[in-house]
């Protein structure tokens, strides 16, 4: 049996006074690749934040590696081994690709001496072509490629990924599973937020719907597309 990494115990979340997230609870295990899956509006992005500590639970416990994190600052929870890697990357476009993943080693300058980067170029080997060209000035699918190669920069314990296919055409959300097909065999654990249901499914172990800010169906990722609900709702079957 794995390690249990991440557990999120009936967390309650939201915006101002405004609630998203009701009595959320599940687990991810080292090493596995757990998928969240739902419509738009119905909380992905919110749980992510609230775990990586950009929003303030309203309720409920959040532990990584059998520490409490709940509530705790977005710096501290990074420097514990949490990369978050949100929707539309957020990079820093006026910085080349080589300096936003310096920034990504930010609070642990200590992980470039163990060859992090070597390693991201060879995964990312477009990246080294790039790296010194402004990241305002990449395609979209390479865009995409350095914030999950700047997420890695600090080799954390676990990646959490927002929607890595938005807004790319089908070769390059291709692309880009598979190179985190390559991740998961060497053993990250990832935490994968995904509207491309079918990606998602295929690649992830277990997975979670969420729907209006509830979970609804858990299970093997195997099971869940075989649903009546998920192939009627999410695959158009």
């Amino acid at each position: 049996m794995l390690n249990e990494l991440l557990r999120v115990e009936q967390l309650a979340s939201g915006y101002h006074r405004v609630p998203v997230l009701n009595d959320v609870s599940f687990h991810v295990r080292e090493g596995e690749m757990v998928a969240v899956i739902g419509p738009n509006g119905a909380g992905k992005t919110t749980l992510l934040k609230t775990i990586s500590g950009l929003l303030q639970p309203t309720s409920g416990r959040i532990f990584f590696n059998g520490q409490e994190i709940s509530g705790q600052p977005p710096h501290t929870i990074s420097r514990l081994g949490i990369a978050h890697v949100p929707e539309g990357g957020r990079l820093f476009p006026n910085m080349s690709v080589m300096e936003n993943l310096l920034m990504g080693a930010y609070g642990n300058r200590e992980v470039l001496k163990t060859g992090i980067l070597d390693e991201l170029f060879e995964l990312f080997p477009r990246l080294k072509e790039r790296r010194h060209q402004l990241a305002r000035t990449l395609s979209g699918g390479e865009r995409q490629m350095l914030a999950i190669a700047r997420g890695m920069a600090s080799r954390p314990r676990l990646l959490m990924l927002d929607e890595p296919s938005l807004g790319l055409a089908p070769v390059l959300v291709d692309t880009i599973y598979d190179r985190l097909r390559v991740l998961r065999e060497r053993g990250l654990t990832i935490l994968l937020v995904e509207q491309s249901v079918h990606h998602a499914l295929s690649l992830a172990d277990r997975g979670y719907v969420l729907e209006n800010g509830r979970i609804v169906l858990e299970g093997a990722c195997a099971e869940l597309s075989r649903n009546s609900h998920i192939r009627q709702h999410y695959l158009g079957l």
